[in-house]
């Protein structure tokens, strides 16, 4: 399906420990040209062609590409700021929720560009913070375990089938660990938001005797050997990266409702050179930009302006109200209150237990 293929697109690399700065120098040659710093969880290889093609457009500017873990650009950026010291010019995260508290903190400044009038509402806060991909939740399944009937496309047919098959997969399915994942976090929050049953899913994983994993891969390797037959919640760019070499590896967006979760993009308030910042946001943005990721990375496009099947429009024409993105703005940080993230994650592990 063509559509599914679509799907292939930014991958979410697990790290270990930060990779060194990786420069690249200006492409007219200058020795003494301009710098922009970015921070980024988005391994280098993966942020590469976007930044030939910011280059291209800006033949005067070297690129220092510094790749982090969610939390540590936050940190970075927070404590470089209060020490009044500078710091990034760009950041460019997959912790929602924090990109969002740099920006509601004063930790963000405003970036007023040609497409901030027409960039969705849901995917702009305040012209501080900017979602810049589209990137679903997704079942992953063992093609070959479903020969004889197809694999659950509901929350409520998820249930159904665990309780049907019952000891035939006992420990054959997977999903986030959310003590672990950021991402998986932020789908359980979306989820127990979206979904009134979500604790009888919750409940049937664990008398599925679901295993936890901090990683997609770590899942999509087991649905792809068949060691697990489904996967719960599993981020569309990696799922279809996977399904793409592998092709036991199949995928199904949740027809009851499919979260989709972006990466965000800010200038933060003590960019050393904000008007770098602004102008790789702004091509980040352009369509020049959104038609690297849509065509060269293949993720759907946010932008309205970019054309073609790949685009965040498309797919909610495709598949309308099924999809709920998750809106750039205060509400997330409701989970980084530690209180309530507690008690999620206790109800989570209780729930799991009981069976």
């Amino acid at each position: 399906m063509r559509f599914l293929i679509s799907l292939l697109f930014f991958a979410l690399c697990p790290q270990l420990l930060s990779a060194a700065p990786i420069i690249f120098p200006a492409l007219s040659g200058k020795s003494d040209a301009r710098t922009l710093v970015v921070y980024s969880s988005l391994d280098e290889p993966l942020a590469r062609p976007m930044i030939v093609g910011f280059q291209r457009a800006n033949p005067d500017v070297a690129v220092r590409y510094e790749d982090m873990l969610t939390g540590e650009i936050y940190d970075r950026i927070v404590k470089e700021t209060d020490a009044g010291t500078k710091t990034a010019d760009f950041a460019f995260s997959s912790a929602m929720d924090l990109q969002v508290k740099l920006s509601n903190d004063g930790y963000a400044q405003r970036s007023d560009l040609p497409m901030s009038d027409r960039w969705p509402a849901w995917a702009n806060w305040r012209n501080t913070a900017y979602a810049l991909t589209f990137e679903p939740a997704v079942f992953v399944y063992h093609k070959p375990s479903f020969t004889k009937e197809k694999p659950p496309s509901t929350r409520a047919e998820f249930v159904d089938y665990l309780k049907r098959q019952g000891a035939a997969i006992f420990g054959r399915i997977g999903t986030y660990d959310i003590e672990r994942s950021g991402v998986g976090f932020l789908f359980m929050s979306r989820d127990q938001e979206q979904f009134g049953d979500i604790w009888d899913v919750i409940q049937a994983m664990g008398a599925a005797g679901v295993k936890l994993y901090s990683t997609s891969e770590a899942i999509l390797e087991r649905v792809a050997d068949g060691r697990f037959v489904l996967g719960y919640n599993i981020l569309g760019s990696y799922a279809a990266d996977w399904a793409a070499r592998h092709p036991e590896v199949g995928i199904v967006l949740p027809k009851d409702y499919t979260v989709v979760m972006s990466r965000i993009g800010l200038v933060p308030q003590a960019s050393a050179s904000p008007d770098l910042g602004r102008r790789y946001l702004e091509f980040f943005m352009s369509k020049e930009g959104q038609t690297i990721m849509a065509r060269e990375l293949q993720i759907p496009a946010v932008s309205p302006e970019v054309a073609g099947e790949n685009t965040a429009n498309t797919m909610q024409e495709m598949l309308g109200g099924q999809l709920r993105p998750v809106p750039v703005s205060p509400g997330l940080m409701v989970y980084l209150d530690q209180v309530k993230r507690s008690r999620l994650i206790a109800k989570w592990n209780e729930v799991l237990r009981l069976h």
